[in-house]
């Protein structure tokens, strides 16, 4: 028996972060039979698709989410998708979206191809062998918010507030990066492959990506071996995952959404749905009234065994 299906005996539901770049001249047709499919299994979640492939997060039964790989790969463009397996104890998808996008993870530079170009790919037990020899530079390509709960160590943060300022970072950089290793991870792959090849296009040309990203990396190398140090932020309701992708520690604030530890949430500025310390300045004494008046429906709902109410999630 796979070992994922032991897990779902004490979890609800599993989780399937999933990408394939590929030439899709039909990728507007696929919606809304693709929407149909998944609400038919009761599956939730976010899937992006454009004109260079597929992305996406959704939640289901073990035996949903295994149909809906296996539908996905009836598509040839589809075969080889990457994807990543998790669980959660409850459903963290609110409800199924399935978007047209113009990309499948926004970087808006035209005319790069992620399948030619990206960088060489290393398997997650490969990975501390690189990132651990000195002369390695090693780039995060996540935000900032991401970057602030977990990285790998000695890892360069480059202070974004999203994946389009990337390039203008890595632009800036070229010089110091040219003749040098470097080792990029994001959180599931999929930005490493246009991060890197954005990379090669300037000229650096000795660049790695890990292969699956942060979460294949905290899924196959024990804890006990592993550089990355604290909680990998995922965009979903479990907020965070730690080695063997078990749900970490760290909450969302619901005022600004950004992502808290547990040391974040000691914070006098820290109210539960009202503020943190990253937005209890910027906000007004109406607009902390209002989020008041949310947490208390969000804590009578609970307590009339409701559920969370969650609000508007991200759609990154």
């Amino acid at each position: 028996m796979d070992s994922r299906d032991d897990d779902i005996g004490a979890h609800a539901f599993r989780v399937a972060a999933l990408y394939r770049f590929a030439a899709l001249p039909g990728w507007r047709e696929m919606r809304a039979p693709l929407a149909e499919f998944c609400a038919s299994h009761g599956i939730k979640g976010t899937l992006l698709l454009a004109h260079e492939g597929i992305n996406g997060t959704v939640a289901g039964s073990a035996d949903a989410i295994t149909t809906l790989i296996a539908h996905l790969e009836t598509f040839p463009e589809f075969r080889g998708l990457d994807v990543k397996y998790s669980t959660a104890a409850a459903m963290p998808f609110n409800r199924m979206k399935v978007r047209l996008k113009r990309e499948i993870v926004t970087m808006g530079v035209e005319d790069l191809d992620p399948l030619r170009d990206a960088g060489t790919y290393v398997e997650p037990v490969q990975w501390n062998a690189l990132i651990a020899d000195p002369e390695t530079v090693i780039i995060d390509t996540r935000n900032d918010y991401e970057v602030a709960l977990g990285t790998f160590q000695r890892a360069v943060d480059p202070k974004t507030e999203s994946f389009r300022e990337f390039p203008q970072w890595a632009t800036a950089r070229r010089d110091e990066l040219q003749g040098r290793k470097v080792a990029m991870f994001c959180t599931g792959g999929i930005r490493c492959e246009k991060a890197t090849a954005y990379m090669r296009s300037l000229g650096v040309a000795d660049v790695f990506h890990l292969k699956g990203g942060i979460l294949k990396y905290l899924e196959q190398v024990p804890e006990a071996e592993s550089l990355w140090e604290g909680e990998c932020f995922v965009f979903d309701e479990r907020v965070s995952v730690v080695h063997g992708l078990r749900e970490g520690e760290a909450e969302l604030c619901r005022a600004c959404r950004n992502p808290l530890s547990l040391e974040d949430r000691q914070s006098p500025h820290y109210v539960p749905g009202i503020s943190c310390h990253h937005c209890h300045d910027s906000r007004t004494e109406e607009d902390r009234a209002r989020y008041a008046e949310r947490q208390r429906q969000v804590e009578l709902a609970a307590r009339r065994g409701r559920g969370q109410h969650i609000g508007n999630p991200s759609d990154d």
